[in-house]
């Protein structure tokens, strides 16, 4: 097994009394993208600071590629963009990134400022200064900020909660890129449309804890199959695809005239709301 690119290790994180994380394991694998969800104050931005290095852990840690989460090592191999991040609004985008390639040590010059603007559809704004552009585009330069120096690990606090559908839909493709070019992606959203749509795994915290893993269609499963017969609709709970063609065989011997099955899926947001307890995010 290839070594993870990030591993979160029996985390835990206390403030005074209040327990923020209560031993959380976690994996991320090169070119996986892994999305984290739960209410506001399960823990997840706290792991995130933790794994930037910005916040130390109570026990437990972190490791990226193998290097404990806060030396030069992991911040090196890593991008990071806030929930609320802030940019100076007098700067321009190339002015951003040439002095965040300067803050990171990136050698990319003007060829990957070039080919960042072009990955977040910001090619036509390189001159435009911050403060003139609207919250969508500021979060896009935010996202393509986050990639310099080429990170090994990406971590994204809720990246596309000021976005419109179009925006939405740029960085979702921005992340399938990024998948195909091996980047560790951990994405903290509170969206599940778009977890479920880009995420290759999911983990959901609730109360520092977590309380459900997995692939979007592993957690959500098969919930039931429904067959639309002439003496009504019936539903077996717990019957998946495998099971459709037995039980419509069975209910044709039985006589009745079956017009119609579906295999019924319940969301990922009903699997949400069942392993958060109802909390609120």
């Amino acid at each position: 097994m290839a070594e993870p690119v990030l591993a979160v290790r029996e985390l835990h994180k206390r403030y005074g009394s209040q327990e923020a994380l209560a031993g959380v394991d976690l994996e991320v694998g090169a070119g996986q993208l892994v999305g984290l969800l739960g209410p506001n104050g399960a823990g997840k931005s706290t792991l995130t600071k933790i794994a930037c290095g910005l916040v130390r852990p109570s026990g437990g840690g972190v490791e990226v590629l193998g290097r404990p989460a806060g030396s030069p090592e992991a911040r090196a191999a890593l991008g990071y963009l806030a929930e609320l991040f802030r940019f100076p609004g007098w700067c321009t985008a190339e002015e951003l990134l040439r002095f965040h390639q300067r803050l990171s040590g990136s050698a990319g010059g003007e060829a990957e400022r070039r080919e960042l603007l072009a990955l977040v559809d910001l090619s036509e704004a390189a001159e435009k200064r911050i403060e003139a552009m609207s919250k969508g585009m500021q979060q896009r330069l935010g996202v393509a900020q986050a990639l310099v120096g080429s990170p090994r690990l990406l971590l994204l606090d809720e990246p596309t909660s000021a976005l419109d559908p179009v925006g939405r839909r740029i960085v979702r493709e921005l992340l399938e890129e990024l998948r195909r070019r091996g980047v560790a992606v951990l994405l903290n959203s509170h969206l599940l449309s778009e977890v479920e749509l880009v995420c290759d795994h999911v983990a959901i915290i609730a109360g520092g804890r977590l309380v459900k893993a997995g692939t979007p269609e592993g957690l959500a499963g098969p919930a039931a199959v429904e067959v639309e017969t002439g003496s009504g609709v019936k539903t077996f709970e717990g019957a998946g695809r495998e099971d459709a063609p037995q039980i419509v065989a069975e209910l044709v011997a039985g006589g009745e005239s079956v017009y119609r099955v579906e295999v019924r899926h319940s969301s990922l947001e009903d699997v949400y709301l069942d392993a958060v307890g109802g909390q609120t995010g």
